[in-house]
């Protein structure tokens, strides 16, 4: 068993937290990630009231949280409503002020994450009264921003010290996890991982093309947020796998919003019928490490045992 801060303060058996991906990380694969011994986040992305309330019901009497779009959350506090009447065990909060928010996820008992993606946004979380703190590197999957994971995950854990950390970015298998744990995070936030589940909300072209895909055919970009007619703020971009369209329009962004009257409407139609030579599929760089879709919670088990080995393997390098 790998005990850590984080295991104690969220009363879990293995230090795994789902990524609340947005419109993926649904009340099945949370419940799924919870019961086997993590926690599962839900993510309602863009989604409203009526997606998180049958998410809460997909994920039975488990325990579990959500993961909100900070900046989304402002224009839609409905969100916010919604998900609290249910009090989830956590609340996470990324991409943007945190803390008008955390007060009110505190008075429903939820416990406070603040994802950054830098060492002055650990700091501000932390002063506005975070619970734990989220290092996402720019390995991740979906949105982020640029600073790499293994320098940004010590540097936080010192800043913020003595609050817990997550690990993100990057991270897919049992050896990334060991790896956390060696640079003082408390546990990881896995997303591309659990992506490739049986409970993930993903299509089926989705997960096959993430298990055959390579790291080096990410790439950071905004275009599907421009194409969606999405305003992410700077200095925010998506990861996701290289495909048609990013070939067509990376590089040249202007072009892509002069082209919008005719692209917007050709982009829906390839995302409503799966073509995903156009439409997106968010992905980590850590999607080498992904090969098979099983259950969650076979995921989580494989994970601990492989962290376990990892560590037990450093712990030799000492004789």
């Amino acid at each position: 068993m790998l005990a850590t801060n984080v295991t104690r303060l969220l009363d879990i058996q293995h230090p795994i937290v789902l990524a609340p991906m947005g419109a993926v990380s649904g009340g099945a694969l949370a419940g799924a990630v919870t019961r086997a011994g993590g926690l599962g986040l839900i993510g309602p992305g863009y989604l409203g009231p009526d997606w998180i309330e049958g998410a809460f019901r997909d994920a039975g009497n488990a325990r579990v949280g959500i993961g909100f779009i900070t900046w989304y959350l402002e224009q839609h506090p409905e969100q916010f409503d919604a998900a609290l009447a249910h009090r989830p065990a956590a609340v996470m909060l990324s991409f943007g002020d945190a803390a008008p928010w955390i007060a009110r996820a505190k008075a429903a008992g939820a416990l406070v994450f603040c994802q950054v993606q830098s060492l002055a946004g650990a700091r501000e979380a932390a002063a506005a009264g975070a619970d734990l703190i989220v290092a996402q590197g720019g390995e991740a999957g979906g949105h982020g921003a640029r600073r790499g994971t293994l320098a940004l995950v010590p540097a936080v854990v010192d800043a913020v010290a003595p609050l817990p950390v997550l690990a993100a970015g990057g991270i897919a298998d049992g050896r990334g996890l060991a790896a956390a744990l060696t640079l003082g995070a408390g546990g990881v936030l896995l997303g591309t991982r659990f992506l490739a589940s049986q409970e993930s909300l993903a299509s089926a072209a989705q997960k096959q093309r993430l298990l055959a895909a390579s790291g080096d055919e990410t790439r950071r970009t905004t275009i599907f947020d421009r194409v969606r007619g999405i305003a992410w703020p700077a200095p925010y971009t998506g990861r996701a796998l290289v495909n048609d369209f990013t070939r067509r329009w990376h590089g040249r962004e202007e072009a892509l919003d002069a082209a919008l009257a005719s692209e917007g409407p050709r982009y829906q139609a390839a995302s409503a019928s799966g073509d995903l030579d156009t439409a997106l599929t968010w992905s980590g760089e850590g999607v080498d490490l992904v090969r098979d879709a099983p259950p969650a919670a076979e995921l989580v088990q494989r994970l601990v045992a492989e962290a376990e080995a990892a560590l037990a393997a450093g712990a030799a390098l000492r004789a």
